[in-house]
């Protein structure tokens, strides 16, 4: 797993919880939501990448 992927997961949580701050500050439900979306979207392929790295680990340790 590149850094780079966990760059970009990491930046599209941040930008789900921006959306989500400003939707709830604006009353604005569909940008609230939409932020709630990236989020959970950032989540999934952030556990990914904690699946991918525990694999890589384990068949290190067969090596």
């Amino acid at each position: 797993m590149g850094l780079d992927d966990k760059i970009t997961h990491a930046a599209e949580e941040a930008k789900g919880k921006v959306k989500e701050g400003v939707g709830d500050a604006t009353d604005n439900d569909r940008l609230k939501a939409e932020g709630q979306a990236d989020q959970a979207s950032a989540n999934i392929k952030q556990a990914g990448d904690k699946a991918r790295d525990a694999a890589d680990d384990v068949k290190d340790a067969f090596k």
